[in-house]
């Protein structure tokens, strides 16, 4: 904002135009995205995560499968988790470059999220359930007890992840609509007249 001062003792406010753009646009962002509750997919994202993670510790007791091996519940688990931060800090401090972060976290997680679930599937279709063998005291053997376990903590796993993949799916999709609805002021570097705003004197007479 600039002031000038004409022979008349006329003063001229003059405004900044990008400035007022910039203001309006952060104004409009917050609005919108609190709208839409990132806060609440958030949250969601990270007790998913942390479900995810603390579900996983019984597989490394049974029989150790692909999902074990590759380390799948924990990669995918940190994902939730990273994504659900940004997205409550989002919430908290609207601009468009935290827009942007949430928004490709999203992306990554939705990617990683369907790629868990493939392998999830590919896992329990591999190992299936061992058959009862009944011992002495008329009660099966520990190993199927241990397959039984290891299903249906996999199957828990893979409800939990295809649930992250459905949330993380929804958040980018609103955000990118937010982006792309804000995208007319990216070219706020580029010149514009700024408006004078005329204030006449006090007549003295």
């Amino acid at each position: 904002m600039a002031v000038e001062v004409s022979r008349d003792l006329t003063v001229q406010v003059l405004q900044d135009v990008n400035a007022a753009k910039l203001i309006d646009r952060q104004q409009a962002v917050r609005a919108a995205v609190r709208r839409g509750e990132p806060k609440c997919l958030g949250v969601s994202q990270v007790m998913l995560g942390l479900m995810v993670m603390s579900y996983s510790i019984p597989l490394h007791f049974t029989e150790v499968t692909e999902v074990v091996h590759l380390g799948v519940p924990w990669w995918s688990g940190l994902t939730f988790i990273a994504a659900g931060v940004v997205a409550i800090v989002l919430d908290k401090h609207s601009s468009m470059k935290i827009l942007q972060v949430c928004l490709l976290a999203s992306f990554v997680s939705t990617v990683l999220s369907v790629v868990a679930v493939i392998i999830y599937s590919v896992d329990i279709d591999r190992n299936p359930e061992v058959l009862c063998v009944e011992t002495q005291d008329e009660s099966c053997n520990e190993k199927q007890y241990a397959t039984r376990l290891s299903r249906g903590i996999k199957s828990a796993l893979l409800v939990f992840t295809l649930a992250q993949t459905a949330i993380s799916a929804v958040l980018g999709f609103l955000l990118l609509r937010h982006r792309c609805g804000f995208g007319q002021y990216a070219s706020l570097r580029e010149a514009a007249p700024t408006t004078p705003t005329s204030l006449n004197p006090p007549d003295l007479n």
